[in-house]
């Protein structure tokens, strides 16, 4: 690594008035000092014997930066995801060595593969005790190879600011993602002569390529040419914060827009050429209309298997230009006939430059046609179902209807998808889910993290009664720092996405997905935190006021229908064009057929 030839060595040490002149000091204060350096006012974790160092020196910085001690090592890495996920910052999460840091492993795997910048720092045994199996020793280091972008053993205090500074560095840079640095007590305990200097490059670490010229005007070309282009984009475009650029570029080449998942709120979910969400629940139109483009615009998205499904199936008519930061995504999944390398912030004008203004028309009306069919056929029942029983839509209706600023948080299963379908969006950074992983938990500790990173802005988290049970004890951490986070269960007392996918294809035979469920209001009243449910859609509009006018934390218990479906699906192995709209009578199918054959 070369280091950058300016120093913040000064300002480091002026942090604390008391501290001496002399820069000599124990690892354990100058993990904290780095991590003051880099801008870090909150942390989260759990404290234990190999980490126990550093949480002493973190004692006397609590008036420079606040720890959220949670109740599980999952709870801090997914809260410092959604820390990271709300501010665009580095989320920092810290553990003790063996359970305490096997305990971040599924974080940090969601952080990998939603391209999550953190920090995470474990405490190991002392160094002359590696490889002895001594108590609570772990190879943490080989255990997140696979899921971390860069991971590294301290055995030496000194090693410390060098470490942690190419850590932010690999965290932030590029494709974002998760490092892990793993100290060892001796590490912590001994002393140094500290300096911190900012890692500005990596030697043979290129963050992002280098536009081609050439790249660019062959983009160009193919999208001015185009007379049915479609732009699919991705979390790519809120990564880079290209989100001006994006929306200038979809002004100036008139193309339907459609998202991913983790793409969503982007550009307002009511901007004209929105056309909807891709994937296995997303919108009919945009997904079957994939296999009629002859140019498809991949910015800032990776091709996920829930994006494309069958990819013999898959944009085959479609010549495809991708808009990427990572080389590797590049023809892994589908192969582009013009990939413009680079951040799409520094890519996105470029290419801006040499295309002219178009316009669709026609072909935005096959979208809206399309629509029309979703609408009838579902979005309409979604919204305004006959029976007695409250449809999870109605709740988010319920929410829009109140805020469109707040921040969602969602946790993984069927009202994931229904969030992500029915929820609207009017400013960037507003979604937050579990996307590449699929983790259930991640909601409340990720609201956590969202609600300390945005405190100006509403945090809502919207969870099953499934998923909140897995990280439910972190409530303790709304009652301890008094957090404003307003979390909505949607109780259909079932693993609803397991048992859709068991009436869909396992012939109905429900195994191990109904739940019991506890009183979640009595487990509220336990925590202090106000609560209220709801079980007739007469109480709905009501109880989400009181939700969002409570200026403190709050748990809605939504009683929501058994045993409903998400529709649309594309079936797992089908085309995206064969997208189902659940089942229909013969006179609905005919209707679609003959609505669909007047494009």
């Amino acid at each position: 690594m070369k280091n950058a030839s300016i120093t913040t060595c000064n300002r480091v040490a002026e942090i604390k008035d008391h501290q001496p002149s002399s820069d000599h000091i124990p690892g354990s204060e100058a993990i904290i000092r780095c991590l003051l350096a880099e801008g870090v006012r909150h942390v989260f974790g759990y404290p234990g014997g190999a980490i126990m160092p550093t949480y002493d020196a973190l004692l006397d910085h609590e008036h420079e930066m606040q720890h959220i001690l949670v109740r599980h090592e999952q709870g801090a890495v997914h809260a410092a995801q959604g820390y990271a996920r709300a501010s665009g910052e580095v989320g920092v999460c810290i553990a003790t060595s063996g359970p305490g840091a096997t305990n971040l492993i599924t974080g940090i795997a969601d952080a990998y593969l939603d391209s999550t910048p953190l920090v995470c720092i474990t405490g190991q045994v002392f160094a002359h005790l590696l490889g002895s199996d001594a108590f609570q020793e772990i190879d943490i280091l080989d255990i997140s190879m696979p899921v971390t972008k860069w991971n590294f053993k301290v055995t030496r205090a000194s090693e410390i600011p060098a470490a942690l500074a190419k850590a932010f560095y690999l965290a932030r840079s590029g494709r974002p993602g998760p490092v892990l640095v793993d100290i060892t007590k001796n590490a912590q305990v001994d002393d140094f002569d500290f300096c911190y200097q900012p890692c500005r490059e990596v030697a043979s670490y290129e963050p992002s390529p280098t536009p081609s010229q050439w790249s660019m005007a062959q983009a160009a070309n193919l999208i001015n040419t185009a007379k049915k282009p479609l732009v699919v984009f991705g979390q790519g475009v809120v990564l880079g914060g290209a989100e001006e650029a994006f929306i200038e570029f979809a002004s100036r080449t008139g193309a339907p827009l459609a998202s991913t998942v983790l793409g969503l709120s982007a550009i307002p979910s009511d901007h004209p050429q929105y056309v909807g969400m891709l994937g296995m629940h997303g919108n009919y139109a945009p997904n079957k209309l994939t296999n009629e483009c002859d140019v498809l615009i991949a910015i800032g998205m990776r091709f996920d298997d829930r994006v494309t499904s069958n990819l013999a199936h898959y944009a085959k008519q479609a010549q495809v230009v991708h808009f990427e930061i990572d080389p590797s995504e590049v023809n892994k999944n589908v192969t582009a006939d013009v990939a413009v390398m680079g951040d799409v912030k520094e890519t996105l004008p470029q290419v801006l430059k040499l295309i002219e203004q178009r316009a669709h028309p026609h072909w935005l009306s096959r979208f809206r046609q399309l629509h029309e069919i979703e609408h009838e056929r579902i979005i309409r029942h979604d919204l305004n179902p006959a029976g007695e029983d409250i449809n999870m839509a109605e709740v988010l209706a319920a929410i829009n209807h109140r805020s469109q600023s707040a921040i969602l948080v969602t946790d993984v299963g069927q009202h994931q998808m229904v969030t992500c379908r029915y929820a609207h969006f009017q400013q960037t950074r507003s979604l937050i889910t579990s996307g590449g992983l699929g983790t259930m938990g991640f909601c409340l500790p990720a609201a956590i993290g969202a609600q300390l990173a945005c405190p100006e802005r509403q945090v809502i988290g919207i969870v099953g009664d499934g998923g909140v049970q897995m990280t439910i004890q972190e409530l303790g951490v709304l009652m301890q720092h008094q957090l404003p986070v307003k979390l909505v269960i949607l109780n259909n007392q079932f693993l609803g996405m397991v048992r859709q996918w068991q009436e869909l294809y396992f012939d109905k035979r429900y195994a191990s997905t109904e739940l019991s469920n506890p009183d979640f209001g009595l487990l509220a009243d336990g925590y202090g935190i106000v609560n209220q449910r709801v079980t007739d859609r007469d109480q709905l509009d009501q109880a989400v006021q009181d939700m969002l006018i409570h200026p403190g934390a709050y748990v809605l218990e939504v009683r929501v229908a058994k045993q409903d479906n998400v529709f649309p699906i594309i079936t797992p192995g089908a085309a995206v064009a064969d997208m189902c709209l659940g089942v229909a009578t013969d006179n609905e199918q005919q209707a679609d057929q003959n609505q669909e054959q007047k494009g």
